[in-house]
């Protein structure tokens, strides 16, 4: 899975000498790392990674490495789960003060209770489930295990 989307991030970016890789604390870092290894091995690209980290109490609260040059650049945000939309809402919302090339959404899996208008751009599985039904993912080593709960 995370290798159809890394071929589906390369198709959609070719001719970029560098993508932005952010992923969201937690387990969005370990899909974005995970990520970032399928994409050195099917590209020549350069893959820049970052890591955004939300306050949970106060989502308004956003961290991102401020050293990167985000102006003009692809950036692809990654998450576990997109449930409805609210963290990566939120997550995106420092990246607006940049002038991004492009901005995409990377999740390893969607459950497609949007409440806010965020789409994401790639998606490993789409899994219709209950709203009381939650989706944890676990990451071990380079092993994803998703569980419904």
């Amino acid at each position: 899975m995370l290798r159809r989307m890394a071929l589906q991030i390369i198709e959609n970016n070719l001719g970029e000498q560098q993508l932005v890789i952010a992923g969201i604390k937690d387990r969005g870092v370990d899909i974005a790392l995970l990520l970032i290894q399928e994409l050195k091995k099917l590209s020549k690209q350069k893959f820049q990674f970052t890591q955004i980290t939300i306050n949970k109490l106060n989502p308004l609260e956003v961290a991102i490495d401020e050293n990167i040059d985000y102006k003009g650049q692809v950036l692809i945000v990654v998450d576990d789960v997109a449930d409805s939309g609210k963290t990566m809402l939120y997550a995106l919302k420092p990246f607006l003060q940049f002038n991004l090339k492009k901005l995409e959404i990377a999740v390893l899996i969607d459950r497609d209770h949007k409440l806010f208008p965020v789409t994401s751009t790639y998606v490993g599985y789409e899994i219709s489930t209950t709203v009381k039904e939650k989706i944890r993912v676990e990451v071990e080593k380079d092993k994803i295990i998703a569980y419904l709960c």
